[in-house]
């Protein structure tokens, strides 16, 4: 059974019965909604605030994903995998999460952003080596993977000159980030492959349920349970805003699923690198940030790179001539088969009975 066959849904509207250009539309549009709300909440805990606490913000977070999959009506005994199978997954998920948060506190959002947009490549790269995939991408997705890249590399550097905020321990924990982003996806996409019966709420809460606990050590460890609790105690609101983020992002997160599920992890990789160019120019126009030639010249690179995604490819139309060819003879020989009973029950009822 393949995994386009699989029915799917996202928040109640059917996928399956709609041609894949309204599936990308739907499920992008609900993945833009979430991740620009995260975005915008973000910069306000993180640079406006000066609250920056990934580990413990993420673990808030995923007790908020938990009540909102109840209330989505799952439940364990819809479970098609097993527990087992979240482990890894869970592992990279929280990993990347709380390395990203806490990145926030060394680097400012856009280079933050920037950093984190590069992992296209990298899933792409990882999508070979990963068991049950092995994908192979053709020239142009990675000519346009490569102009996003340097597109948002660009628009970093200028943005170094009009609001430096760098720091090398941000610089490794956001490269920490982005070597699990490469694994995420790509493991996301496997256990949708190997098992299509999968959907987006079982991964979500298995992959939630099974990594909040890995949070615990690093929280702990580095002092931040302590001194996030007693921040936020004094700051009630900052919850409301997390609770208010968190709502926002499970909507992207199911978003994302649903695409990794129908399109694959390095398409997702592209969408999601053009939803950070768009939270960028939201960022610089709500915070009142200047842009300049450089951050020009880097959106220019990123359009052409969404261009060059978009050019459709015309090598599936041959695999489906070959399809249709091969099936022909078969359906003669089933054809000569079903004639050749025909005669034979026909000659058995002519015999005369002794």
């Amino acid at each position: 059974m393949k995994k386009e066959e699989q029915a799917r849904s996202l928040f109640g509207i059917s996928l399956t019965e709609r041609p894949k250009y309204q599936q990308f539309l739907i499920c992008s549009s609900g993945f833009f909604f979430g991740y620009l709300v995260n975005g915008v909440c973000e910069e306000y805990v993180y640079n406006r605030l000066k609250f920056s606490y990934g580990w413990y913000f993420t673990f808030v977070q995923g007790f908020v994903y938990l009540a909102l999959i109840y209330l989505q009506g799952f439940t364990v005994k819809q479970m098609v995998n097993p527990w087992r199978t979240y482990v890894k997954l869970s592992v990279v998920l929280m990993g990347s999460h709380g390395l990203t948060k806490g990145s926030l506190a060394f680097l400012n959002y856009p280079a933050q952003l920037m950093f984190k947009s590069t992992k296209v490549l990298p899933v792409m790269i990882m999508g070979a080596f990963i068991p049950g995939l092995r994908r192979k991408y053709p020239v142009h997705e990675y000519i346009s993977a490569l102009l996003l890249v340097m597109g948002l590399i660009l628009f970093t550097l200028a943005d170094a000159n009009t609001s430096p905020n760098f720091s090398v321990i941000g610089v490794l924990m956001v490269s920490g980030a982005l070597v699990m982003d490469a694994f995420l996806g790509n493991l996301q996409e496997a256990i949708f492959t190997m098992n299509p019966e999968t959907t987006q709420m079982e991964m979500l809460f298995c992959s939630t349920v099974v990594g909040l606990p890995f949070l615990i050590p690093p929280m702990v460890l580095t002092g931040e349970l302590f001194r996030a609790w007693n921040s936020c105690s004094q700051h009630l609101y900052v919850y409301g805003v997390l609770v208010f983020e968190a709502m926002a992002t499970f909507v992207g997160q199911v978003s994302v699923l649903s695409l990794i599920a129908i399109f694959g992890a390095a398409t997702t990789a592209m969408v999601t690198t053009a939803r950070k160019a768009v939270t960028l120019l939201l960022s610089f126009l709500i915070f009142t940030k200047p842009l300049t030639e450089q951050h020009g010249t880097g959106l220019l690179l990123i359009a052409m790179g969404i261009i060059i995604k978009l050019i459709p490819e015309n090598k599936d139309t041959a695999p489906r001539r070959q399809n249709t060819i091969t099936q022909q003879p078969r359906q003669q020989q089933l054809q000569r088969m079903e004639e050749g009973k025909e005669r034979v029950e026909e000659e058995e009822e002519r015999r005369p009975l002794v």
